[in-house]
């Protein structure tokens, strides 16, 4: 729940409404808020165009698509990828960027609301790129905002960009991304990441695993959601009775930050180990993945394995984010 007080502040101007179907126009000017927006369709264009963003880079490295307009970078978490991504993809397309990944260093610290923050922001700007630790504050942004915004996180809440990019990777990897069998593992609770990706995988026909200790499942909402959808899926503690059958193990780190009690994170924190053990386990053409950072969930041996696709996730984060910025801005 979003506390008032912390995002609205004192609000003067009255919210602008969300469109009822925000892909009713393709992308041009919309809001990248939550992967309930997407489709297979418009899915499918997306990938495409990364396709496209992809080949650009390799061949020219830039292109000038978007000379003379600006991105906001607007993090009120820590980044590394998420932020840098989004500002080379900017920079690649020819654009310029405005990057503030230190709001104590804001008006923020002064108590502006996010609304005025947001208004602020665009009026220097052609779209916002805003991360912020309370679920649901990119849809209120959102609300205030004149020019289009992209969620790039929001609490517990959703991650959509990260979706996209993985399954871009696992279609990238694997050819294909009906009949698959994904296990996801490790912090399901907080993992927003995963969150997203379940409604994203969702739209395709998949099995899923649900692997975590029972103080990290993933919460009911989303579960429900797979019940509802028709797909079938298990609960489990241990990926060991699965490992060798499934296509596709995603893994999240126990996200220290998420926990009022550091009793609860050290317990916690080392409960899945990815080793090079139970990676000869695996099917040989499956692929490991992990939004990043990691930190004792997986073993740095692993690295060398052409079944690690983490890294591959990466860099495909930033053709993505081309693709999203280009079509959002009028330009894929």
């Amino acid at each position: 729940m979003i506390a008032t007080d912390a995002l609205t502040g004192q609000i003067k101007a009255a919210p602008r409404a969300l469109p009822a179907d925000n892909f009713s126009n393709g992308f041009y000017g919309q809001d990248i808020l939550s992967v309930k927006q997407f489709n297979r369709d418009n899915l499918n264009y997306i990938y495409r165009v990364a396709d496209e963003m992809r080949s650009l880079v390799k061949r020219f490295g830039k292109a000038n698509l978007l000379d003379g307009k600006i991105l906001a970078n607007l993090f009120y978490e820590p980044s590394t990828r998420t932020s840098s991504s989004f500002q080379a993809a900017m920079l690649r397309l020819g654009g310029r960027c405005i990057s503030i990944n230190e709001v104590r260093y804001s008006s923020v610290t002064k108590g502006e609301s996010l609304p005025d923050t947001i208004r602020t922001m665009e009026s220097y700007c052609d779209l916002t790129v805003l991360r912020h630790p309370e679920k649901g504050a990119a849809e209120l942004a959102a609300r205030y905002a004149r020019k289009p915004l992209i969620n790039a996180g929001d609490g517990v809440g959703e991650h959509p960009t990260q979706a996209l990019l993985d399954i871009y990777t696992i279609e990238d990897d694997l050819g294909r991304l009906d009949g698959l069998k994904v296990a996801m593992m490790g912090d399901l609770k907080y993992g927003r990441t995963v969150h997203s990706l379940t409604r994203l995988l969702s739209l395709y026909n998949t099995q899923f695993y649900f692997v975590s200790p029972e103080q990290l499942q993933m919460p009911d909402e989303i579960l429900d959601e797979v019940r509802a959808s028709g797909h079938p899926f298990e609960v489990l503690r241990d990926v060991q009775p699965i490992i060798g059958e499934i296509d596709v193990l995603y893994v999240t780190r126990v996200q220290k930050e998420r926990f009022e009690d550091p009793t609860e994170y050290e317990k916690l924190k080392d409960f899945y180990i990815v080793d090079q053990a139970l990676m000869a386990q695996a099917k040989a053409d499956m692929i490991l993945m992990h939004p990043l950072p990691r930190v004792y969930e997986i073993a740095m041996e692993v690295d060398d394995d052409p079944r690690a696709a983490y890294f591959r996730q990466m860099e495909n984060g930033m053709y993505i984010r081309m693709a999203l910025l280009a079509a959002v801005l009028g330009k894929a």
